[in-house]
């Protein structure tokens, strides 16, 4: 198994800047991808960017791209995501995954964290 625990979020102007993150623990080695998505009052699970193990890159969401960053430690087992130009349309529950394979879809996805709670404000 393992477990995911996020953190950071929380309430921020739009053009603002929030910075989560991800700590993976237990069974680690199995984990080759690591990603966020969101989740919005009414809207199903929405992909944000995801960092694979064996990449120098991460993979965004068209949406985020140029404006959200992930980084990744992989001896920390940490996933970050660094949000700037934050809009009000971003405000959603934002949930760590992990899995084996890299994908754009959260059923891809067997280990998910709690979620954390980003809000911004007009």
């Amino acid at each position: 198994q393992v477990q995911l625990v996020e953190s950071g979020g929380g309430l921020v102007q739009a053009g603002g800047s929030l910075s989560l993150s991800c700590v993976a623990s237990g069974r680690t080695l199995s984990i080759n991808v690591m990603g966020w998505f969101r989740q919005a009052p009414g809207k199903e699970r929405e992909f944000v960017g995801h960092f694979s193990r064996y990449s120098a890159y991460a993979y965004y969401a068209d949406s985020v791209k140029g404006r959200f960053t992930i980084s990744r430690d992989n001896a920390k087992n940490t996933l970050y995501l660094q949000m700037n130009s934050l809009e009000p349309m971003d405000t959603a529950v934002y949930y760590c995954a992990a899995g084996a394979v890299a994908a754009t879809t959260p059923q891809t996805y067997t280990y998910w964290g709690q979620g954390t709670q980003v809000t911004v404000s007009s």
